[in-house]
């Protein structure tokens, strides 16, 4: 009976190691050493305010994203890198023959945005809204291997609050809300494409003066009016004061606002504020206001 049963366990190994390994799709940071497309990333565009200049990926951003769509829309391969890694800003990936779709991302934000679709590629408000820069392109991978030097643009509009009187005396965090543009894109337009709910909170020193603050969102058009509230709150939760502020955006461009935020913090007080100034202006000029 010992040698029956013996066998039979021999037999069961035998049939279980003949069987097919399960197939693991390759979708999520992953990356091969060889394959037939290699991206590297050869500048950032557009990142000094001043000027208009090209930087290195680690330059600007501490996280990159690559990403593989096939002809009907669906992720075949990502791999996400952060500042550090030695492949940061190079990546290779094997594909079948096809037409692909490819996405590249550098950002900053606390993790990695949902990539699963190309049409809604999602960051959210813990992750925070950083200045984002996008690549995406077409491309037919045939028998011959392929190397591409990636040129990412600026998609994000940037609001760069400044207060300039002092932090009062029990303050402890500010809280910037704003509606109007989006935390999520379209990588084919880099424009939003989802009416969000964008948060931004900051801890902040009693005391200190001309803080700065930027807001950064996708917005659905390449100019638009962020709504904005901003809410300075005590350390228990308790709201000290409070404004209301519609900002004009462009998309590839600073709007500064300035002001005496806390000048009349003894109450709570909703105030409003709208302005409308003519530019002409991608990425070559600030637009300032106050509030």
């Amino acid at each position: 009976m010992k040698s029956i049963g013996h066998t039979l366990f021999v037999l069961l190994l035998v049939l279980l190691a003949g069987c097919e390994q399960p197939v693991i799709t390759d979708t999520e940071n992953t990356t091969v050493k060889k394959g037939n497309l290699t991206l590297s990333i050869l500048e950032i565009e557009h990142t000094d305010f001043a000027a208009l200049t090209r930087s290195a990926a680690s330059d600007v951003c501490n996280h990159l994203n690559f990403a593989v769509y096939d002809a009907g829309g669906t992720r075949v391969k990502q791999t996400n890198q952060k500042l550090g890694d030695s492949d940061f800003g190079t990546v290779t990936f094997q594909l079948a023959e096809g037409t692909y779709t490819l996405v590249a991302l550098a950002h900053s934000s606390n993790g990695n945005p949902t990539m699963t679709n190309p049409a809604k590629i999602q960051f959210n408000n813990s992750q925070g809204y950083t200045d984002t820069f996008l690549y995406t392109k077409r491309i037919v991978i045939g028998s011959e291997a392929q190397t591409l030097s990636l040129s990412l643009h600026r998609i994000t509009a940037l609001c760069r609050f400044i207060i300039n009187d002092a932090i009062p005396e029990g303050v402890a965090k500010l809280e910037f809300t704003y509606k109007g543009g989006s935390g999520t894109f379209d990588a084919s337009t880099g424009l939003g494409c989802v009416n969000s709910t964008q948060v931004m909170k900051y801890d902040v020193q009693t005391g200190k003066k001309q803080t700065q603050y930027d807001l950064y969102t996708f917005l659905h058009d390449t100019e638009g009016t962020l709504h904005l509230k901003v809410t300075a709150y005590d350390a228990s939760g308790n709201i000290l004061h409070e404004k209301n502020i519609d900002v004009e955006m462009h998309q590839d461009q600073i709007t500064w606002l300035r002001g005496d935020f806390f000048s009349d913090a003894n109450s709570t007080i909703t105030q409003s504020f709208s302005a409308t100034v003519n530019i002409d202006t991608q990425w070559q000029g600030e637009l300032n206001l106050t509030y």
